[in-house]
């Protein structure tokens, strides 16, 4: 009759196994994904049209291949697009050749001036993403700092501290209006 091979005793095998994945797991560093927190509207029909949009409501930003920003055919600085944005959107004086304002009823703020203004994004495809995220950050700031501004005048309270009725008005009187194209090559060879 032969003999059995007798097993190898693998229980402290698992337990020192379960113990360094622990480890490695408690002292590992894990990457998370950079994003852009943004909530995209609703697909159209497919019936439908494009929206007509005149030319004095598009505020036109460009961002080519060496991080060059333009805006409404102008060089300019990152530093100073957020101001720009909220000047363009705002148009304070009713100026012509800024958007225009369009009376709409809304509930808790009775018949408020939306601005009809879009700004329009279009990035070149060698565009740095630091440059893009930089861009986006300044163009949130500004839609961010003016509903601050509003619902400061309107409530007496900064837009995060006021409560959801009064922050779906405050919406819809100062809307997100960013239109991003796909990235494409802007001038240059």
């Amino acid at each position: 009759m032969a003999r059995k091979t007798p097993g190898l005793n693998t229980g402290s095998m698992s337990d020192i196994s379960f113990l360094l994945l622990a480890f490695f797991l408690m002292v590992s560093n894990i990457n998370t994904d950079m994003g852009i927190a943004r909530k995209l509207p609703p697909p159209l029909p497919e019936d439908a049209e494009a929206p007509d949009v005149r030319e004095r409501n598009i505020f036109v930003v460009l961002v080519n291949k060496d991080d060059r920003l333009l805006y409404n055919n102008e060089y300019g600085r990152i530093e100073d697009l957020k101001d720009r944005a909220k000047e363009f959107l705002g148009n304070p004086n009713n100026l012509p050749n800024l958007p225009e304002k369009k009376p709409v009823d809304i509930p808790l703020l009775g018949t408020v001036d939306v601005s009809q203004g879009v700004i329009s994004l279009r990035n070149d495809r060698g565009t740095s993403y630091d440059m893009y995220l930089q861009v986006q950050n300044e163009l949130t700031a500004a839609i961010k700092e003016m509903r601050d501004e509003f619902a400061t005048a309107r409530f007496g309270k900064k837009f995060a501290d006021v409560n959801e009725e009064q922050r779906e008005a405050i919406e819809q009187a100062i809307p997100v209006a960013i239109s991003e194209a796909e990235p494409t090559k802007i001038g240059g060879k």
